[in-house]
């Protein structure tokens, strides 16, 4: 089985961490694994996209332009990528900084309003993505998630690590 998903938005939203998480969950799960981060050169603030690709088979290109699951954390990510998701495939959207409904009845779409629950809560809006995407979806195992926020949060940035777990649990437990 493979799936590609791409994460994009804002530099700084956390783009790339979830899709080093995402990533990191695949090779503790002995999968192949491809990821492949784009970013403009202002970075924060920027564009910033990142692709993954999880597999049980060798991936042939690094390249993901036909998503199976796209999360969208700001319009213009929206805007550029809604369109090249396959069909059957899922849609996340950051509902608080995206007013618009998807225009396609060919994908599953799930609107959580991350950043508002994020500024409620003191939580990450990212974490909280990545966590109902856990819910949602069959990318990775729900209880992976303390092993793998452990292995890729840097040394210097250990005291974040709770915080990033309350984030994924929060939105893996948000009904909407």
């Amino acid at each position: 089985m493979t799936t590609k998903l791409l994460i994009a938005g804002f530099g700084g939203q956390g783009v790339l961490f979830i899709g080093k998480f995402l990533a990191y969950a695949g090779l503790i799960e002995d999968r192949e694994v491809c990821w492949m981060p784009s970013y403009g050169p202002e970075v924060r603030g920027g564009t910033s996209n990142c692709g993954v690709t999880l597999s049980d088979e060798p991936i042939g290109s690094p390249v993901v332009d036909h998503p199976d699951i796209l999360i969208a954390l700001n319009l213009p990510s929206l805007d550029k990528f809604e369109n090249a998701v396959e069909k059957g495939g899922s849609i996340y959207i950051d509902s608080s900084l995206i007013e618009r409904k998807i225009e396609r009845d060919d994908v599953k779409s799930f609107y959580i309003p991350a950043t508002k629950l994020a500024r409620d809560t003191g939580l990450s809006a990212n974490m909280i993505m990545l966590g109902y995407l856990l819910k949602t979806s069959n990318v990775m195992p729900y209880d992976l998630a303390e092993k793998v926020i452990e292995k890729i949060v840097p040394p210097t940035k250990q005291h974040l690590i709770a915080g990033n777990l309350k984030g994924i649990e929060y939105g893996y437990n948000y009904c909407e």
